[in-house]
């Protein structure tokens, strides 16, 4: 059965195209695109849908064979499409000069992208992206410029045929960086098999709502994916109902270590974050002067960090830590113990800055967690954000081996690499995560589920999903995206956890 979560290269869909290619009719596949891509947009339109006006618009390559042919289709389900052909006929791919030659014989609507055409006269209900598919390199140029402005400017729904034009299938980098533009569809279809990068970088903002159509292709045969859409399933089993007969000592505990001068909250919404969701017990770590207690939350016990012994539960390590000779100390004192550890912020900052710790968490045998932003990933790898940006995926599968650790490198589309190179994109999360703090509260969740059990890898990929669908679930309550602050995820995410953690319960002991 075809996978949706299972995430593809280009160079992966290219190989697929060509064996298949060579054992099947010409102009199957186009036909198979175009049919999955006619009945999604019949379902986009509100009824009655014979009365409907849309524009397909068809590039130079097979993806704008793929519109014409969907345009036939669409004609044959009663409507009266329009095809703007952006393409010069002679130059064409030739299944695409066969499904022109069908356009035309069949009498669809042909416009050429004039700049009054480009305007859009017309109150379109649907606009169909078939301008580029994956196969783009260079930056969209020149009238075609505008009229992916035009598409943008648009309030009807945007359907894109495999990838949004313009946007980089691999990276999710819109080609061209800032020189470049692509089209913001509000749905995309992509084809045979999912990619990358409509779900990490600027994919999400591109690709809006993506459905795969696997054209009749078996892909068990192929090379294996390059990555995974991350969902529940691949840590719920690891959540377990809790027992009558436990105690705060069943579910381990967390010390998070940060709090230099003025940097006192990050380490706070840790803790705040590893006690709601679910650890035993909190220790809050301070580098200096460590307050009384936490007037919210006074279960959680502050500690003064020179004076711990490092050598239970878990640590979660960087949060307003700050990068002092102090801060260096403590940090080496953490590596050298045997407890699962997260590493975040600061704690990532000192490793960039002191390079020998990055041997020494290479070696560690005891879990290791690290959880970079891309400015972060960059120091640690001796690189830059833009390069980073420019290759999520393998930048956080190098960090992985290079540390020995699982890492979940943030961002839209967050990845979690571990030293195996397994990949994940995470799905879940909005830009109400674009919020001081958010990081602390996540690194706090990695503690607690780690505390509990549960294995490095899926642990991160359990933070990760649950921090982000914590801050969905806020905004459909309408708290967010602007305006939600770090701290409000926090019950949110209890709540959600312990959801889970029942659904799964009663899925595995019905009565």
């Amino acid at each position: 059965m075809h996978d949706p979560t299972a995430l593809y290269t280009v160079a992966q869909i290219r190989d697929i195209e060509r064996e298949t290619l060579s054992s099947i009719p010409p102009g199957t596949l186009m036909q198979r695109a175009a049919k999955a891509a006619a009945s999604m947009a019949l379902s986009l339109l509100k009824p009655p849908p014979g009365s409907a006006k849309v524009l397909l618009v068809a590039g130079p390559g097979n993806n704008g064979g793929d519109a014409l042919i969907m345009a036939c289709l669409l004609a044959d389900a009663g409507l009266h499409p329009t095809v703007m052909v952006c393409a010069d006929p002679a130059r064409q791919p030739q299944d695409a000069q066969r499904a022109l030659e069908r356009a035309q014989a069949v009498g669809i609507r042909l416009i050429a992208p004039s700049a009054e055409a480009i305007r859009f006269p017309v109150d379109w209900d649907l606009v169909v992206d078939g301008l580029f598919g994956i196969g783009l390199t260079r930056a969209i140029s020149g009238p075609l410029v505008a009229l992916v402005e035009a598409i943008n400017a648009l309030r009807c729904p945007v359907l894109s045929l495999d990838i949004p034009s313009g946007l980089d299938a691999d990276n999710g980098c819109v080609v061209g960086g800032d020189d470049g533009v692509a089209v913001v569809a509000t749905h995309t279809l992509t084809f045979i098999g999912n990619k990358p990068g409509l779900h990490t970088n600027e994919g999400r903002d591109h690709a809006g709502e993506v459905q795969v159509a696997g054209l009749d292709i078996d892909l068990s045969t192929f090379a294996p994916a390059l990555a995974f859409l991350g969902s529940e399933r691949l840590f719920l089993r690891h959540l377990r109902k809790r027992r009558h007969s436990s105690h705060k000592g069943s579910y381990g505990d967390v010390t998070v270590v940060g709090g230099a001068q003025g940097m006192a909250g990050a380490p706070v919404l840790s803790s705040r974050a590893a006690a709601h969701c679910g650890a035993g017990r909190v220790f809050t770590a301070f580098l200096h002067n460590p307050p009384a207690y936490d007037f919210l939350h006074p279960e959680l016990m502050y500690r003064d960090a020179a004076q711990l012994e490092f050598h239970t539960g878990v640590v979660v390590a960087g949060p307003g830590l700050g990068t002092s000779d102090e801060a260096r100390s403590v940090l080496e004192r953490i590596l050298q113990s045997d407890c699962p550890l997260v590493l975040d912020a600061d704690a990532l900052n000192l490793l960039s800055r002191h390079r020998d710790l990055i041997t020494v968490v290479s070696q560690r045998a005891a879990p290791t967690m690290l959880t970079p932003h891309p400015l972060e990933a960059a120091r640690l790898l001796q690189s830059d954000t833009h390069q980073i940006q420019a290759d999520r995926l393998i930048a956080a599968r190098t960090l992985a081996q290079q540390c020995n650790s699982v890492v979940i490198l943030k961002g839209s589309g967050s990845i979690i690499a571990t030293p195996d190179g397994s990949l994940v994109i995470n799905p879940t999360g909005n830009p109400a995560l674009a919020t001081a703090g958010s990081g602390d509260v996540l690194a706090g969740m990695c503690g607690a589920l780690l505390a509990q059990s549960l294995p490095c890898r899926e642990a991160a990929l359990a933070a990760t999903w649950l921090h982000g669908h914590t801050a969905d679930a806020l905004v459909v309550q309408g708290v967010g995206p602007i305006g939600l602050t770090a701290g409000e995820l926090i019950p949110a995410a209890r709540q959600i956890l312990n959801q889970l953690t029942e659904q799964h319960a009663q899925r595995d002991n019905p009565r």
